[in-house]
């Protein structure tokens, strides 16, 4: 269970680590709108995630690929299907970024050369914003970082700003972790316990832990982010479920994110549902699309026996998977690779034949899964509830798509789509029994 804890400050923290004391600012009304009735309009809550190109980690991290979906996408997802939000902002000094911002139903705010240095600080990016928006009275900044971040989480954060009347609110978790004092090299001292007693130690399950910020969001009135502060003022924290708390900056690397991810993360507003069938097309994603012509002209294509134990794997999960192409290959040549797989070749329309299949079987949209990888495929991975390209796949297919696979086609990719279906439906079968 989501738990929240809240309680208001005496003194003004500042992120900078000056804090400020006394008695912080009231509050100040919005008094726009209302036609002359009196009649307040709500406060502006924007959304906002900051995402500069530049990294000294892992270059363009916050739109590398987390299973399979741009790291950035996650917590955009989160923000808008939350429905909390008047408007959701990335701020980028980067084209790709933007890109891909937009493609996820997001605004971009442009930030200039001053605030995209290795230097600068995240309120510098967001004191920016606020200059070029008047119109935002409260800023929920989101870190792309945090891929697990579920709307239920914001719903609640924003219920505590508008309705119970916090300046800022930001997000913790709570760890089960002794700390001892640190002993500088060369100095003879002895370590001091913390937070603890030695001769006492407390079982996991005897000590409530302690809360540390995870750093997934923090959300404060204009006010006082105009002061230089991120909190402050009547000041709460909202304690995050530790399976949601994935930092991908600080705790933890890309593989075991990527599993987390697919385990905890939120995939959307409708639940998923069973794959009961995974079509593929075979140019490029069976095989990598490369075609030999022996001396008696007869076709020649290769395929990785990774790909072949995928779909082996996929069939005896109880997964048809059926085989479609656009070019008339020979289906002898297809045959002889024994996938045993129902296939149709020379087909000028995919998502005709693929409505028929789904028909055959009385399967709905969300049961269907497809791995495409051209133009011709786009119809087909927007309306399946699971698409997959390979990495190699066309900018249109991978636009058009919710996984995009490292492998390349006929280079494993299809294996690793049918590990990313196993994940998933675990997720759906967990979901039911509880």
């Amino acid at each position: 269970m989501d738990s929240v804890e809240k309680g208001a400050a005496t003194s003004v923290s500042n992120p900078r680590g000056r804090p400020s004391r006394g008695r912080p600012p009231k509050l100040q009304r919005n008094s726009r709108g209302g036609q002359g009735r009196g009649v307040e309009k709500p406060p502006h809550l924007a959304a906002l995630i900051l995402a500069r190109g530049g990294s000294k980690g892992i270059p363009l991290k916050n739109i590398k690929h987390l299973a399979g979906v741009p790291l950035i996408g996650w917590v955009l997802r989160a923000a808008l299907d939350s429905g909390v939000f008047q408007s959701v902002w990335v701020s980028t000094d980067h084209d790709e970024i933007e890109n891909v911002a937009k493609q996820f139903g997001a605004q971009v705010h442009r930030r200039s050369s001053e605030v995209s240095k290795d230097s600068s600080t995240s309120l510098d990016a967001i004191i920016e914003f606020l200059n070029y928006h008047n119109e935002v009275d409260i800023v929920g900044n989101i870190q792309a970082t945090s891929p697990c971040l579920h709307p239920t989480d914001l719903q609640k954060v924003a219920e505590m700003i508008r309705e119970e009347g916090y300046d800022s609110v930001f997000s913790v978790v709570r760890r089960h972790q002794f700390r001892w004092s640190e002993i500088q090299k060369g100095v003879r001292e002895v370590t001091e316990p913390l937070n603890l007693n030695p001769a006492k130690r407390p079982r996991r399950q005897d000590w409530d832990g302690e809360l540390y910020e995870n750093g997934s969001f923090y959300f404060a009135k204009r006010h006082l982010i105009e002061m230089g502060y991120l909190q402050g003022g009547k000041m709460a924290y909202y304690e995050m479920r530790a399976e949601h708390s994935v930092d991908i900056d600080v705790d933890i690397d890309w593989p075991i994110a990527e599993q987390r991810v697919l385990r905890y993360g939120y995939f959307g507003k409708e639940k998923l549902k069973e794959i009961k069938l995974l079509v593929c097309n075979i140019d490029g994603c069976l095989t990598n699309g490369h075609i030999y012509i022996s001396g008696d002209q007869k076709e020649i294509i290769s395929y990785d026996v990774k790909d072949a134990i995928g779909i082996s794997l996929l069939k005896k999960s109880g997964i048809e998977v059926r085989l479609i192409s656009e070019r008339a290959c020979s289906k002898q040549t297809l045959s002889s690779l024994k996938l045993d797989c129902k296939m149709e070749v020379n087909v000028p329309d995919k998502l005709a034949v693929l409505d028929e299949w789904r028909k055959e079987m009385g399967l709905c949209w969300k049961e269907v899964a497809y791995l495409g990888n051209e133009v011709s495929d786009e119809e087909c991975l927007k309306k399946v509830g699971l698409s997959g390209v390979p990495a190699d796949a066309c900018s249109t297919a991978q636009k058009a798509v919710g996984y995009i696979c490292k492998c390349n086609g006929g280079r494993g990719a299809l294996r690793e789509f049918a590990e990313h279906i196993f994940l998933l439906m675990e997720k759906v079968i967990n979901s039911c029994q509880k």
